[in-house]
């Protein structure tokens, strides 16, 4: 617990206090944020405005991970490979966001070059995870379905890392929107993998029940999670509206990266799913618009993603985006009840 404590803390600090650094140094190197054209009328005063932020999220997570284990010790592949995730999508992300201010437009990357980063670097992971720890090429809801892979596994993991990445970069549309949702999503993945270090027959054998996890060093991927907790809620205290940085795709495809990887390490695959509700909702949204147009020539949404769809219909934006940080709690608590009920129903204390 106390390495749990030491990964959050140095995550918040990091970020809180090299944030205002990053402000300045972006301002002067000219990263500030572009514009769509045909986004609300109201975000045309965030021109300008430094992006590229995730860099900071990222130096927070790593410089949170190795205090933790310069302090006590036992690094494993399994919180390594996560931390290989968020890192590898934010140069994707970063290199997307050059792109975007190099050439004054709000178009980086182009789809097929953002796809096949993402799969790379799924399917490094999908290697890593499977040689190197004990995970297993199956799916899983909150603990393994039986549902059996193969190789097909390599293809769910890039479905489940370009599924995250894209959920939390289509949700940061509003300031702090997806830094604040992010935060309650990782305070749910530094709960979950601690819980199951604690009470795993690898630990607990002395309990009057406990409940298997394929891997012990559980507590390792917790304190990723912490860390990058801890980094998310510094920067959103720079982040929330009015924002004076944005994360840029550089922070929302790492922060999508990492949920992914812990669900994978903790075998909550689908679980994420829940968790992550509110990102489904976006995407969602997303994906209803553009296939009703295509079919009907009509919208369904004002505009897509739907949190911009509130603010057209008159919505003031911090309104959406405490409405939606109510959405991503409610989801979270949601699937934790669900975690706690599955352990006293097939492994908790009897």
């Amino acid at each position: 617990m106390t390495a749990i404590l030491l990964a959050a803390g140095a995550g918040l600090l990091v970020t809180l206090l090299g944030t205002p650094l990053a402000i300045r140094l972006f301002r002067v190197w000219g990263w500030g944020q572009l514009i769509r054209e045909d986004g609300p009328q109201g975000h045309l005063e965030k021109l300008g405005t430094p992006t590229m932020g995730g860099v900071v999220i990222i130096a927070g997570m790593l410089a949170a991970y190795v205090a933790a284990r310069a302090a006590f010790g036992r690094i494993t592949v399994a919180g390594l490979a996560v931390l290989g995730v968020a890192v590898g999508l934010g140069i994707v992300g970063a290199t997307d966001d050059l792109l975007k201010i190099r050439r004054q437009r709000s178009l980086g990357l182009n789809k097929t070059a953002k796809i096949l980063g993402q799969a790379l670097i799924a399917v490094g992971f999908a290697v890593v995870a499977l040689k190197f720890t004990q995970v297993g090429a199956e799916v899983s809801f909150i603990r393994d379905t039986g549902l059996k892979l193969g190789a097909v596994f390599f293809i769910w993991v890039f479905i489940m890392v370009a599924a995250a990445s894209n959920g939390v970069n289509l949700t940061d549309g509003l300031d702090g929107l997806a830094s604040g949702s992010s935060a309650l999503v990782l305070a749910a993945y530094v709960i979950i993998p601690f819980w199951q270090f604690r009470h795993s027959c690898f630990v607990a054998e002395a309990l009057p029940a406990c409940y298997e996890v394929r891997q012990a060093p559980s507590l390792d991927v917790a304190i990723v999670a912490a860390g990058a907790l801890g980094a998310v809620a510094g920067f959103l205290w720079w982040n929330a509206a009015p924002a004076r940085i944005f994360m840029g795709d550089t922070g929302s495809l790492a922060l999508g990266g990492v949920l992914a990887g812990l669900a994978i390490m903790t075998d909550t695959q689908l679980l994420l799913l829940i968790l992550g509700g509110l990102y489904v909702l976006v995407t969602t949204s997303v994906i209803v618009q553009v296939g009703v147009f295509k079919m009907t020539g009509r919208r369904v949404f004002r505009m897509a993603p739907i949190h911009h769809h509130f603010e057209l219909i008159g919505w003031p934006e911090f309104t959406v985006i405490v409405r939606f940080w109510i959405l991503a709690g409610l989801a979270v608590a949601f699937g934790l009840g669900l975690f706690y009920a599955d352990f006293l129903a097939r492994g908790g204390i009897q």
